[in-house]
């Protein structure tokens, strides 16, 4: 139950953050914007670390590369859905990206990559994002 809410607050802040960053690089620049608002995520993560006391970074070392590559993601995210939803509009570019990240996690559970647990890509899967893709097609009608 926590993990589905979790995951609500997620894709709502998701929503918000990708107008919120897109509006920002209307005004100061899309790479300016995305600078401004990974260097904010930075601050705000580094002060967190005053109230955390479990983890560190002494493991990094030790870390596979791949999974070091988070920020360098963050940053294509970042600027990619300001892109997205300057070009198609909020609800377009979310709908389409939903779309993306749903294939992405099936494939990546179907191949177990990540040291994810590997769940078979079976017929139901491939209606679900069949349906997805005429929701969005339908959701895009004028």
């Amino acid at each position: 139950m926590i993990g589905s809410l979790l995951s609500i607050i997620a894709g709502a802040a998701m929503s918000f953050q990708g107008v919120i960053n897109t509006r920002l690089g209307e005004r100061i620049g899309t790479m300016h914007a995305n600078a401004f608002v990974q260097g904010t995520a930075f601050a705000l993560s580094a002060a967190a670390l005053l109230f955390v006391k479990n983890g560190g970074f002494s493991g990094l070392g030790h870390t596979p590369a791949v999974y070091l590559s988070g920020g360098a993601i963050g940053l294509v995210i970042t600027l990619t859905v300001m892109l997205g939803v300057r070009d198609l509009g909020p609800a377009l570019s979310v709908s389409i990206i939903l779309i993306a990240q749903l294939l992405t996690a099936a494939v990546i559970e179907a191949f177990g990559w990540l040291g994810s647990e590997r769940a078979p890509f079976c017929w139901n899967k491939y209606a679900g994002l069949a349906l997805m893709i005429a929701g969005v097609i339908i959701f895009k009608r004028r």
